[in-house]
């Protein structure tokens, strides 16, 4: 498997070709700010005890506080966080919010845990990281198998540690810790929102054909929220298998057989395949929303979209990359079509910080200005420089992050 961080450092590289960035500034950006591990001892329900070691990667805090979430997964390794850290970083900066770049993982795997135990580490691990948390220093949110449950408890360890109320130092919490309304959808409307604009630009039908890889939070969401939009979801994977249809699934019949199965395997009407398959089924849309590297070299010449629109964060590897902008393949980057999710996470920092609610259209309207705004940015200097969407996404968010580090002196 690839080194994530090493295609930070590659696009960090060939933006810098582009942009020409300060020296100074650009060798600061190949590293993050501060990285921190710990160890989370935890008593298991056998009596055993276990330790789980946790991960923070503090990239950038020029533009504002670190943000970023927290993942539970066996693979998270130390580059994985700092990749992500990295990513969070520019992903802030193209939406404009004044956050800077964090990202946290600890190594466990879910599956085999009780919920007591699940607890457990969520709260060793905010003990941990405690003295470098806070909502104008560093705000977790969730990540892959953490959930709003998980925020709440760590929200609770670190106001417990602290001895007052921060609501703000974690996002994506429960709506009554004072989560935001459209939080748990965010990620994929905010990129439904991006899709839309992209799709027109290339001219793509209304009712254009979508293949969707995972159907996790961001994959089921999405296979949703553009079935509604009126384009056709033609294929959907999960970890295990493919389900196409040539003519179109039933969103809500597909989530209720991932619900009460576990799995998409055995649905009824749907031709099965394996779960790579979804890559090259015919479709116009492809959207990757499960985890990093999912497109490489040794599989992208089976891709057949017109346009690549990145759900998950880091699918595409650089090497496949290159060769999708020579085939003309759009490909809209991670750090614009996820930012839905960072963004309602600011936005629910600023209600915490008024004490006040927005309304769940309230949120949707700022969150559809933000990323609009954003896209038409990021398409404006893609083509003044000539480049792809995915250089010209990171030009203008490592200006925006240069430009922050000048202003404070960081030469």
């Amino acid at each position: 498997m690839s080194n994530p961080f090493e295609s930070v450092l590659t696009q960090l590289c060939l933006v810098q070709e582009l942009i020409h960035l300060d020296d100074n500034i650009f060798k600061r950006l190949l590293f993050p700010e501060r990285v921190i591990e710990v160890s989370i001892p935890v008593k298991m329900d056998d009596g055993t005890t276990s330790v789980f070691t946790g991960y923070r990667s503090q990239y950038n805090s020029a533009r504002g506080p670190y943000k970023g979430g927290i993942r539970f997964h066996k693979d998270v390794s130390l580059n994985e966080v700092k990749a992500l850290s990295a990513w969070m970083t520019w992903k802030t900066a193209v939406v404009d919010i004044p956050l800077g770049g964090g990202k946290g993982g600890v190594v466990v795997d879910t599956k085999t845990l009780s919920d007591r135990e699940l607890e457990a580490v969520s709260r060793g691990y905010i003990r941990a990281l405690a003295p470098f948390l806070g909502s104008d220093r560093d705000v977790p949110a969730p990540d892959v198998s953490t959930d709003a449950r998980v925020m709440g408890w760590m929200l609770d360890e670190y106001e417990h540690i602290v001895g007052y109320r921060d609501p703000g130092v974690i996002t994506g919490k429960p709506l009554s810790l004072g989560g935001s309304l459209g939080r748990e959808y965010a990620t994929a409307l905010g990129a439904l929102f991006i899709l839309v604009q992209a799709a027109q630009k290339l001219h793509l039908p209304k009712n254009a054909t979508v293949a969707i890889q995972g159907f996790g939070n961001g994959g089921s969401h999405a296979a949703r929220l553009l079935e509604e939009a009126g384009y056709t979801i033609v294929a959907i994977a999960d970890s295990k298998s493919t389900v196409y249809r040539s003519e179109g699934l039933n969103i809500s019949e597909i989530t209720e057989h991932k619900r009460t199965t576990g799995n998409l395997k055995t649905c009824s009407g749907c031709e099965k395949l394996s779960s790579e398959a979804v890559l090259s089924v015919p479709a116009d849309i492809l959207v990757p929303a499960a985890l990093e590297n999912a497109i490489h070299r040794d599989n992208v010449k089976n891709i057949q979209a017109k346009l690549i629109v990145e759900v998950a964060n880091g699918p595409v590897t650089p090497e496949a990359d290159a060769i999708l902008y020579n085939r003309g393949i759009t490909v809209v980057p991670d750090i614009l079509a996820n930012a839905g999710g960072v963004t309602v996470s600011y936005f629910e920092q600023v209600q915490n910080a008024m004490n006040y609610m927005w309304t769940e259209e309230d949120v949707k309207n700022k969150l559809k200005e933000k990323m609009e705004t954003a896209f038409e940015s990021v398409w404006d200097t893609k083509e003044r420089y000539n480049t792809s969407m995915r250089m010209g996404a990171y030009a203008f968010a490592l200006t925006k992050v240069a430009q922050a580090m000048k202003d404070r002196g960081r030469v």
